[in-house]
């Protein structure tokens, strides 16, 4: 029995007539990479936590009310925001403190909603706090019920989440004071103020802080206003300028006054982008671009790439590699899956610019990071794997030859006894997977065959009985993901695979089709994307997620004909 066999068109008939989408995948792709050009500032989501952060600081800012209504409306009904689990923590105190303080102007243009709002809001996160040690939320993500505890050694590794908790918990405890209403919070056990205090001590001195903190320069209160240390980055285009990327941080840098500046231009045209609502990073063109591209092409889908997008992403890869937005530290993952992918587009260039990030076992993401980062391995694998694929493994490439080697174990070595991996990037085990399945059993060697192999059993063992895979919910992006995996290594030659094993592969594969097609848009679109990528607060990529899912469409109908 073979792949070809049970995904021939009559097998799948029935799966084409629960989608529009026919089998032109590459239409669909072509509209996307057009819309890269269209939408250059990124098509991300809008973040409780950022649009919270200019709701408190920014009352001045164009577009107020809209984000007021974007912070009722998001609320759910057990009174917190966000995901499920460790995830609400950000969002809801930073929704809740941004409504204390419109509450506390007078100004609000819905008193009772915004009050009643708040009320619901603490109530939730004192439920948190008084949450007995090793209570959790069930897998499928439901709210209510038991509630993950309010300690630091429950809550999701998010950016700078040891600096914005204390930061909001300390701003929530003022408005209650000012108000008389209730005991002030704690913060989660094991967590402290010390680091925030260092940073707006080395603020108010002067002194530059380091460029990653930028990303969430709100944290520092008065300190952040002005402050000499910091140098907003130019756009390209527009002669705007941005701090850490971040509309929050902005907000902070200008202070009250939103005097006219690059900064309040950049502020500006966020929220006129975004419609009010802003997401934690923008723009996020490179970023966007390279994933985006990556997934097409890494599935063979057929689409033409204009020039300008291959110029332009050639071109944002200086020395020291490309950042994700402006006023972010250049990074490995962007640098790493940039050059991929223009080695993918046979635009191939020296990946040099990734020694900048070699540690002693592994790839950083930037310098001095705390932690270390599966996926961006994976990416800085396929990088060097595509580029000695196409420039040849002479003596002259040894350095790579070394580093693939190096890097392929240090994945294997990451992997969880089950078979899979998990990240500080995306919330998904299935994301991680797939980003390390792939590159090691395209540029692994024979040595990664066994992981390989593991990670497709635990695909094949965790599919959800409509044929999805999801960490909370079966969801059109972890099901594109599992797809993919298990299409792309089924070629592999170290993958060798037993019959039995290939025989569950191919019959999750037809179940998984199915199910993705009824998930997904005549376009390819998601009909729900849930935020599941780590940044200050969860986001959706939707350009990146729906080329993932345009890429593992076109790979099982190619395998079906």
């Amino acid at each position: 029995m073979t792949l070809d066999h049970l995904l021939a068109p009559g097998t799948v008939r029935r799966a084409h007539e629960l989608s529009t989408l026919g089998g032109d995948v590459g239409a669909a792709a072509a509209e996307l990479v057009a819309s890269l050009s269209a939408e250059p500032w990124g098509q991300v989501s809008v973040s409780v936590y950022e649009t919270g952060r200019l709701v408190s600081l920014a009352p001045w800012l164009t577009g107020h009310a809209a984000r007021v209504e974007f912070l009722l409306a998001a609320q759910r009904p057990d009174g917190g925001w966000g995901a499920p689990g460790g995830y609400a923590l950000v969002p809801t105190l930073s929704a809740v403190e941004a409504l204390a303080a419109e509450r506390g102007r007078g100004t609000s243009h819905a008193p009772l909603a915004v009050g009643g709002s708040v009320r619901r809001g603490l109530a939730a996160l004192r439920r948190w706090a008084d949450a007995p040690s090793g209570a959790g939320e069930s897998r499928d993500g439901r709210h209510g019920g038991p509630y993950v505890p309010y300690d630091l050694r429950e809550l999701p590794d998010m950016p700078a989440v040891e600096l914005i908790v204390p930061d909001l918990v300390a701003r929530l405890n003022d408005h209650l004071a000012a108000l008389g209403e209730g005991e002030p919070l704690a913060l989660p056990r094991g967590m402290d103020g010390a680091k925030l205090t260092l940073v707006r001590t080395r603020l108010a001195s002067g002194a530059a802080i380091p460029q990653k903190m930028l990303h969430a320069l709100e944290v520092a209160a008065d300190a952040a206003t002005g402050a000499p240390g910091v140098v907003p980055t130019l756009l390209q285009e527009g002669g705007d300028a941005a701090v850490g990327a971040s509309p929050a941080a902005c907000a902070a840098w200008l202070g009250g006054s939103g005097a006219d500046s690059p900064v309040r231009r950049y502020l500006n045209r966020a929220v006129d982008h975004y419609g009010g609502p802003v997401p934690c990073a923008t723009p996020v063109t490179a970023f966007e671009r390279g994933w985006t591209l990556s997934w097409l092409r890494r599935a063979g889908v057929p689409v033409s790439v204009p020039e300008e997008l291959v110029a332009g992403l050639d071109a944002a890869i200086g020395p020291g590699g490309v950042a994700a937005g402006p006023g972010l530290p250049p990074d490995a993952d962007t640098t790493s899956v940039g050059l991929y992918t223009l080695a993918l587009l046979r635009v191939p260039r020296e990946p040099d610019a990734l020694w900048a990030y070699e540690t002693e076992t592994h790839f950083c993401t930037w310098q001095g990071e705390e932690g270390a980062s599966p996926t961006v391995n994976a990416h800085v694998l396929d990088a060097f794997g595509e580029y000695l694929r196409l420039a040849g493994a002479g003596a002259e490439n040894a350095r790579y030859t070394a580093a693939t080697g190096k890097l392929s174990a240090w994945l294997r070595d990451r992997q969880l006894p089950e078979g899979s991996w998990r990240d500080r990037w995306h919330v998904s085990p299935y994301y991680a997977t797939a980003c390390c399945a792939l590159a090691l059993g395209e540029y692994g060697g024979a040595e990664s065959a066994p992981a390989v192999r593991a990670a497709v059993r635990w695909l094949l063992d965790t599919q959800r009985e409509d044929g999805s895979w999801g960490h909370w919910a079966g969801t059109a992006e972890e099901t594109a993901y599992a797809l993919q995996t298990l299409l792309l290594t089924a070629s592999a030659p170290s993958a060798a695979p037993s019959v039995e094993e290939e025989e569950r592969r191919v019959r999750a594969v037809r179940h998984g089709h199915r199910r993705l097609l009824a998930m997904v848009t005549g376009g390819g679109e998601p009909l729900e994307g849930p935020a599941l990528w780590h940044d200050k607060d969860l986001y959706y990529p939707a350009a990146i997620v729906r080329a993932a899912v345009l890429g593992a469409l076109h790979l099982a109908r190619r395998h079906g004909r």
